[in-house]
């Protein structure tokens, strides 16, 4: 039987389990609608009641694939998320008409929460600057709107300073047993709980890269009395937490559906024992040390004088290594991180070694960046023999 949790300060018990809608199966590479649609409603009917959509989802087709989904009744039966698409606003007049074109995609005339989508520092202060704060005023007054808050991809401080820049409802946040430290992190999650925020959690398994294990953790995993799948390990971690309002996962397939449901209605907090948070916590240790380089993303060897982000390259290459995902983080380097229009890749290190004297870990960057590039822009074969020492 589903679990339920309250939601901040609000006046609404949330499933554990919610459904976040940017995973969809596909076909083609569109979503395949009669399969995503069972999938809604399997979860629905088993007591989910928190969907969790975007703008961009799907390139623009979780929304109205949600909106057809909700249907013949459903809609009444879950509160709907969706967020304002920050990096595609260029003037106030943006809010509205995404908006607008939103619930029409959603087939509703009120959305029960509305997020500010992957905020950081920089596209909360563009969208602040621009009014953001006063239309969210205007949207709850109209009643367009029921509960606001923003999604979060950035540091702690950032974190903190926009929780309590606004008389937000809910944040959402990236968290799992590998990422208590990052981003908003344990203690972001905290933050937000003790101001009455609803803490909605996003990637709890990490995109999916928990919910399997390597040899390694997968034998730490059978040495416990209670037999849980890696992905289960993930969910319940965080269920346990208080803090923690719902779990977002966004599956792909009938069969993720009904583990999660399943799942979910075994957790609570305190479900875990001190023996099974100690063995969590020594399975993050196992992953940890599966890590090609050392590095700790302290930041002390920035700024490089030539742009490369040193430890966002080490932190791509050591996920591509710990989780066997290689050619995911191969992706993530070339398409995605560079956010320098010049497209600063390591191979622009020049070995002028001013990171080394910096770096507490002792590591040798000049020689790790030229390795790092021809693992993840080349293509070749990682092999740890081969990593510079």
């Amino acid at each position: 039987m589903m679990q339920y949790r309250p939601f901040g300060s609000l006046d609404f018990a949330v499933s554990a389990l919610g459904f976040g809608c940017m995973r969809l199966p596909t076909i083609d590479g569109a979503i395949d609608e009669e399969q995503a649609i069972r999938m809604l409603h399997y979860a629905i009917d088993h007591g989910v009641n928190y969907l969790d959509t975007a703008y961009p989802y799907h390139g623009g087709q979780s929304e109205p694939l949600v909106g057809r989904a909700l249907q013949g009744g459903y809609r009444e039966r879950v509160w709907l998320a969706t967020k304002l698409l920050c990096r595609s606003v260029n003037e106030p007049a943006d809010f509205d008409r995404m908006l607008n074109e939103q619930l029409e995609r959603l087939q509703t005339d009120r959305l029960d929460v509305y997020l500010l989508h992957g905020l950081n520092r920089k596209r909360w202060e563009t969208v602040r600057d621009m009014g953001v704060l006063r239309w969210l005023d205007g949207l709850r007054a109209s009643g367009r709107v029921g509960a606001v808050g923003f999604s979060f991809h950035d540091a702690l401080p950032a974190f903190r300073e926009i929780v309590d820049a606004y008389d937000w409802q809910v944040c959402q946040i990236q968290y799992n047993y590998m990422n208590e430290a990052f981003q908003a992190g344990t203690e972001g999650l905290r933050y937000a709980a003790s101001k009455g925020l609803a803490v909605v959690v996003m990637e709890p398994l990490l995109g999916g890269k928990l919910a399997g294990a390597p040899g390694a953790v997968q034998a730490l995993w059978d040495t416990a009395p209670t037999r849980r799948t890696p992905a289960e390990w993930g969910l319940q971690w965080l269920w346990n937490q208080p803090e923690v309002s719902v779990v977002l996962s966004g599956m792909s397939t009938l069969a993720q559906v009904q583990e999660n449901v399943e799942s979910a209605g075994r957790s609570g907090v305190g479900v875990l024992t001190a023996e099974e948070l100690d063995l969590i916590a020594r399975a993050r240790d196992t992953y940890q040390s599966l890590t090609a380089a050392p590095c700790t993303g302290c930041g002390y060897c920035m700024p490089c004088p030539n742009g490369v982000d040193i430890p966002r390259t080490f932190t791509t290459l050591n996920n591509g290594v710990m989780f066997d995902a290689m050619e995911e983080a191969r992706q993530r380097y070339i398409r995605r991180m560079p956010d320098q229009p010049e497209r600063i890749l390591a191979s622009s290190c020049v070995q002028c070694r001013q990171c080394e004297s910096e770096c507490p870990q002792g590591i040798p960057i000049s020689e790790w960046m030229p390795y790092a590039h021809a693992v993840l822009g080349e293509g070749q074969p990682f092999d740890r023999a081969a990593c510079p020492q």
